[in-house]
């Protein structure tokens, strides 16, 4: 059976494990994307830290969870979005301003929507993640 959506298979994965209560979650296969978008989620505290595992095929990767994510998801297809439309993807996708962060790549990276409203880039939306009390 061929993945069709990597990104997309490693965001249930994290988000049905953290329902589960689980402290651990195995992601596989690994990439470049991936990486980039677990990095975002560990800077802002909503995962622990992360091993990729190189076992010379695809790759894995081995996630700590923290119990801070309610939901994260992806975003597909991957939708153009403009520096004066990342408002209105921010409040169709999250449950409120305070909670939460919407992942999109640009040309300097994949950042979260805050950092690319400070830059003042647009780019296409991958994701987003989110923790309700």
């Amino acid at each position: 059976m061929v993945r069709m959506n990597v990104l997309a298979d490693a965001l249930k994965s994290i988000s049905n494990a953290e329902k589960r209560g689980k402290r651990q979650v195995l992601l596989r296969p690994s990439s470049k994307v991936i990486i980039r978008f677990l990095k975002v989620m560990m800077k802002h505290g909503y995962i622990g830290e992360f091993e990729i595992v190189d076992d010379h095929r695809s790759g894995k990767i081995v996630v700590n969870l923290t119990g801070r994510l309610n939901k994260c998801g992806v975003i597909s297809p991957r939708y153009d979005v403009g520096i004066s439309d990342i408002e209105t993807w921010t409040n169709d996708l999250l449950p409120s301003l305070q909670f939460g962060y919407v992942v999109m790549t640009t040309s300097q990276g994949i950042m979260d929507h805050e950092e690319a409203k400070r830059k003042h880039l647009g780019g296409k939306i991958l994701g987003f993640f989110f923790l309700l009390f």
